[in-house]
């Protein structure tokens, strides 16, 4: 069977909705740091408000999962879009702290309600024989968008100012609610014969990938909020050409191995991934330049290239009945660790510096590896 034949109108419709909403996420990811650096925010203050959106989503992702066993999966993709518009159009106006710390906030529950939504949506579209293959064609729209997003970011910045980098990201909202509505309308069914009120709150199913998720986010959450200001520091002018190649390298995995996750043993690739990874964390202490930085990013890629197609596929396989409650919880642990390593690192290089900083996150690439042969590898 041909990849044109196993998708349909919703799915690709689907994919450049959700590339639209993350080229938002991911245009600010090196402009939020250097804004308020220029504010004369320290590194405490720019780790807890980069962190304060994750936190805000992962509190609301739970509701949104038990909610979406009645509410059809579009309503909360079109209430996250408008949220979008509104914090981006806020940012114009809200000074660090607390101001922008509201916005931080209402920014994250948009991205509660899209993403949990669009995650749900996607699980009722897979046909089982090839999930592995279009969940990694779905993650290209994350990955396109990471590959233009953070140059885009920064080029907005020194071209112009952040008064249009903000505008453009309120249009490219308006864009994303746009194709939103353009969305096949789904009829809100319990997926099994329960209750809404019986529905959980949390899956014990997705709980030993959603931890892996986090500790995965944990690193990538604190890479992406002090990468910007650790290359700046060291004579690079745009630190998106970083997340160029790691969004590269992304794709390129997605597309010629779209068939491994479904072909292969999950466990050896998925060791392969988390080993380069480690790998990637330990040289990044000794770069000092673009050059040293290009290799460490494709290692990245290359890591997570199959890591969260796998995660996902585990949660939809061991969800049953109940995948709105376990997209919930999965996303839930995966923001919880984006939020938290901005914060805690924030603080670990306000009062160290960048080696102990990665040194940390090489212990928590180090303590996935070994949970994921105790929990689930094992298990399997």
């Amino acid at each position: 069977m041909t990849t044109q034949k196993i998708v349909d109108r919703d799915f690709i419709l689907s994919f450049f909705t959700q590339f639209v909403f993350s080229l938002v996420f991911c245009i600010l990811i090196p402009a939020i740091p250097i804004y308020l650096l220029r504010f004369g925010a320290k590194e405490g203050e720019i780790g807890f408000l980069i962190g304060i959106f994750s936190v805000s989503s992962l509190i609301l992702r739970p509701f949104v999962g038990k909610a979406l066993s009645t509410i059809p999966e579009r309503n909360f993709m079109i209430a996250g879009c408008l949220l979008y518009v509104l914090s981006c159009l806020a940012y114009l106006i809200a000074p660090p702290f607390w101001p922008l710390l509201i916005v931080r906030t209402v920014h994250g529950i948009g991205l509660a309600f899209f993403a949990t939504a669009s995650f749900t949506l996607l699980a009722s579209m897979l046909p089982e024989a090839h999930r592995g293959r279009l969940i990694s064609y779905y993650y290209l729209s994350f990955n396109l968008a990471f590959a233009l997003g953070p140059y885009l970011g920064m080029l907005l910045i020194n071209q112009f100012n952040f008064s249009v980098l903000f505008l453009v990201c309120a249009g490219l909202s308006l864009c994303s609610f746009y194709l939103t509505l353009k969305l096949g309308k789904s009829e809100s069914i319990a997926l099994d014969q329960k209750s809404p009120k019986a529905q959980p709150f949390l899956s014990r199913g997705a709980l030993p990938p959603a931890a892996m998720a986090f500790m995965l986010n944990f690193i990538w959450g604190s890479i992406a909020a002090f990468f910007p200001l650790y290359a700046l520091k060291h004579g690079v002018s745009n630190p998106g050409i970083f997340f160029i190649f790691l969004a590269a390298t992304l794709m390129l995995g997605r597309v010629l191995g779209g068939k491994i996750l479904d072909v292969y043993d999950r466990k050896k690739v998925v060791t392969f991934c988390l080993s380069i990874i480690i790998i990637a964390l330990i040289i990044l202490p000794f770069a000092n330049s673009l050059g040293m930085f290009i290799p460490i990013a494709v290692m990245l890629g290359t890591g997570w290239a199959f890591l969260y197609p796998f995660l996902t596929i585990h949660v939809i396989e061991n969800a049953g009945l109940e995948r709105g409650p376990a997209i919930g919880t999965f996303t839930a642990l995966a923001d919880l660790g984006a939020g938290l390593g901005p914060m805690l690192m924030g603080f670990v290089l306000e009062k160290f510096n960048y080696p102990v900083m990665f040194g940390c996150l090489i212990l928590t690439g180090a303590l996935n590896f070994f949970y994921f042969f105790w929990a689930i590898a094992k298990k399997k």
